[in-house]
Formats: C-alpha cells, structure tokens, sequence
C-alpha cells in the first residue's frame, strides 16, 4: 500500500497535542506537529474548561497540518479525558462552558445521590465506579440547584463529541467516552434511561451512540477554509483516551484475555484488564472497578488511580515559590527524578487516592498534613516528598493487581505501562519491585497511537485490533523490568495496608 498519513488531536486535562502518523503498511512513524496547555480557568468559584481556547489551538495546530500535508491527509480524530460534557439547546447552541471535573460542586453529591437510588441499584444498571465526579452526579448536582440549563437543553454530548461536531457540524455520542459517564448501561450498551429517570434527568438528551471506527465526514467547510484541510474525514476513535491507550498496549494474547494487566500512566493512573465482556458482580461492586467501553466492543475492566498529577502539582507548587535548579532555572522533570533517587525509600505513605489530593491548592503541605494525620514520619525534603508519592503509587498498583486476579481468576505475571508516565523510570521499576511482576514499559504516545490506529482500520488499511497491535510491536520499542528487591517491598506492605485503613478499596 502506498503510505497514509492520519493525524490525532489527543487532549488532556494539562496538555494537548497533534501527532501526525505516518503508517507504510508494516509501520507507523510519529510526528508531533503542535502541542498546546490546558488547565481548568477558575471563575467565581468554579472550575470551567477554557472551550473557545482549546478550540483555537485545535484550528492552530489542523493549520499547521493544512500547510504541510494539504489534500494528504486522510482524516482526523480527537481524544481526550472522560466524564465532563456540554449541554446542548435545541438550536444547537452550547449553553455554557464545560465545568471542570476537579470542580467542589460534586462535594458530597455521592452521598445525597444514595438517598435517592440505592449503591447497588446505580451499580446494577451503570457497572461503574463510584466518583464524585462522574457524570451523572454533575447532572444531579445541576438538578439539585434548580439549573435552568437542563430545562432548555436539548443534547448531552462529553467533550471529544463536542470537538467532533466543531470539525464535523455533526452531533455523535461516541461509545467509549459514554461509558465513563455513569448514565450508561454496559449490558444493554445503551444509556441508562430507568436510572436517569429516577433522578429527574430529562433522558432525551441522550442519543444513540457510534462505535469507535465511526466515520462522520470531511470537515465542514468553513474549518476546510481555515485550515486548508480539504480531503481530511473525521473518524472517531476511542474518544475515551484510556480506550485510545489500550488499544496501544503491545499484548500479543488474543484481544480480550485477562492474562495481563495494564496502566494507562499519566494525570491519572487507570489500571485494569481488557475483558471481552462487561462485569458486574457482587465482587467488582465490592472492589469499586468500573465497566468502560473499549475498543472492538471490548470492556475496560479497571480502577482510577490518582496518577502523575500528584507529581505535576507538587512542580507546579515548587515551581510557583520560585524553586531552580542547580542551573538556576525552573524544576524540570528530571530534577524531580534525581531529587526522588536521593531520598529513602519506604519511609513514609500516602493514600493516593483520598480526598486530601483531588485538587488542593498545596499538594506539598497536603502530603505532610497526610503524613502527620496518620503518625508517620514526615516528609520534610523536596525529594523526601516525592519518594512518598512514588512509593505509594507503586503500593497502590500492588493493590490494585491483587483485585484484578481476584475478578480474572488469573495471575498476572505481566504489567504493561503505557503513556508520558513510563519515562519516570524510577517509577516503572518501583512498580515491577512492589508487584513482584515483569513490568513492559511503552509506547510513550500510546493515547496518540492507539486513536491514529483506528483511523487505520477505520479506512480499512489495518484489519482489526490484532494486526494493530503487531504494528505497534513493530514499530517502537519497549524498556522490560524486573522485579528487584521485593523483600523490602513485601516487609512494608502491611504499613502500606494500613495506611489505606479499613475503607481500602
């Protein structure tokens, strides 16, 4: 075949980026053509999504494509991160800014929503994990206040959907994204129309869903005339960017088995298994695991983990106080490794996943507090605070593993490791230490790559998610890890356990 040339806007919640791929029929090339911040915009007392300046990078970055690949390029598709949305009049126009999920509205929106509809009843029908910002707990917290956005909004579409009608002039609710929203049932693979008529939710704004691979149509015209983009389609992929990633994953067992498990790490650190079918059981209730949709009809069996974002504020604070390094420049990265491989470690730990980290404005001094609370040696050293986080995210997928065998029924020998998140090696090899598995580390783009591989088979040049992924194998390399040290790590698990005390899960 003759070369094709796809281009992924992947967006998350601190970045986006164009990666073109490049694909020859055996291998895909990268490029990275543009990449731009992001960040909720706090305004009285709320978080938004910056929509008109996202969409502005969005166009910036499709010119840039414009200019170097014209009538080349085959097609586009946008991912990002889950649950937050838009609403939608009947006219089509958009009735307000997204709000950002780290947003305190949801505070306490879990608990108010249990006196309406039972745990189990909400888990029956959406087979979700329970997150304060999930969702449905967004729209019940608008329901709660009266908001007259839901008496005149016609259309729910999450955020990649509302990208896709800006490229397109299309309204679609793509599967994958959907089903982080908790208003959808993985069973029947459609909404959960019962629940969301139990809180009052109007369910016609909820519209049939399209499948990853779902080709919407070239670009409208006016985006055509901005950018110069005049063949590109609009293909969905799994908008979800964990789909996107798992799709990456370079496993070479049949689509489906639970013979492995992975972690999709960046912001957030999404560990789980690729199932063939949704599970929803008393066990997954108890374990708090969630059912999102996957690519080829697949099902992400997996836990939310607070991730790299844990690292990312602790720089941002640094950062903010006017901290340099030896260089007398602003914290880098790597500074944070080397400062981390200077302390001790297995000192002190953090429950990763508690409320205190969701969006302090101190993540350092939230760490100590932590620290302090629960009588454990304080973390005073930049290093000494960033050793905690690792160690405790290393913890928390030893953790997290023990549940998915006990859903599979399997052992998992093999983690794989895919996103930014795999370049913190200290990390990658305290997760292989903790765990006692071999750990693959790679690809880096997996979100990019897996949303560019859709494309592929979207247009017919890749048969399906196998021959996918042997590309991928072909085309970038992994970093193996072996379990080192395990005794110190088995010696502190019980101090690890108990830090997560008895709400564990």
């Amino acid at each position: 075949m003759s070369a094709k040339t796809y281009l992924a806007i992947d967006m998350g919640a601190s970045s986006g980026r164009h990666v073109v791929g490049h694909f020859n029929g055996k291998r895909l090339r990268l490029e990275e053509l543009y990449r731009f911040a992001n960040g909720p915009v706090g305004m009285n007392n709320s978080f938004f999504w910056n929509l008109p300046g996202l969409w502005t990078d969005v166009l910036a970055g499709l010119r840039l494509a414009g200019n170097k690949y014209s009538e080349a390029l085959c097609s586009v598709g946008v991912d990002t991160w889950g649950v937050d949305f838009g609403l939608f009049s009947s006219k089509g126009e958009l009735l307000g800014n997204p709000y950002c999920y780290r947003d305190a509205r949801t505070d306490g929106a879990i608990e108010r929503a249990f006196e309406k509809v039972s745990r189990e009843e909400i888990f029956n029908q959406t087979g979700l994990q329970f997150m304060q910002f999930n969702s449905l707990f967004q729209l019940f917290v608008m329901k709660e206040m009266q908001s007259p956005i839901l008496d005149i909004a016609d259309r729910f579409l999450m955020m990649p959907d509302i990208f896709h009608w800006l490229l397109s002039g299309l309204k679609s609710n793509e599967f994958t994204n959907a089903t982080t929203s908790q208003c959808f049932d993985p069973r029947k693979k459609n909404w959960a129309f019962d629940l969301l008529d139990k809180f009052g939710l109007p369910t016609s704004l909820f519209r049939p869903t399209s499948p990853p691979g779902t080709i919407l149509g070239k670009l409208q015209k006016s985006v055509q005339e901005e950018t110069g983009l005049v063949n590109a389609r609009v293909v969905l992929p799994g908008t979800h960017d964990t789909a996107s990633a798992v799709l990456a994953v370079p496993s070479a067992s049949e689509v489906g088995e639970t013979d492995w498990a992975y972690i999709s790490l960046g912001t957030w650190a999404l560990m789980g298994l690729e199932s063939a079918n949704p599970v929803v059981n008393d066990t997954v209730a108890r374990l708090n695991f969630t059912n999102e949709g996957g690519v080829g009809s697949t099902t992400r069996l997996l836990k939310n983990i607070c991730g790299l974002w844990l690292i990312q504020e602790c720089r941002r604070n640094w950062n903010a106080q006017g901290k340099k390094n030896a260089e007398g420049k602003p914290l880098d990265w790597e500074d944070l490794n080397k400062m981390t491989a200077s302390a001790s470690p297995l000192t002190s730990f953090i429950n990763p996943d508690a409320r205190e980290f969701l969006g302090p404005t101190n993540m350092p001094e939230a760490i100590r507090s932590f620290t302090e609370k629960t009588g454990q040696s304080v973390p005073v050293k930049e290093g000494e605070i960033l050793r905690t986080i690792l160690d405790s995210l290393a913890m928390r997928f030893r953790h997290v593993l023990g549940m998915c065998e006990q859903i599979s029924g399997n052992k998992i020998k093999t983690i794989h490791i895919v996103g930014g998140g795999i370049q913190n090696r200290l990390l990658c090899q305290a997760a292989a230490d903790a765990t006692g598995c071999r750990v693959v580390a790679g690809p880096i783009e997996a979100t990019a790559i897996g949303n560019i591989m859709m494309q592929a088979i979207a247009a017919g040049d890749i048969a399906g998610i196998r021959e996918a992924r042997a590309v991928i194998r072909d085309s970038f390399p992994v970093v193996e890890y072996e379990p080192q040290n395990t005794a110190i790590w088995d010696a502190a698990w019980p101090r690890f356990l108990k830090i997560l005390g008895e709400n564990n899960q």
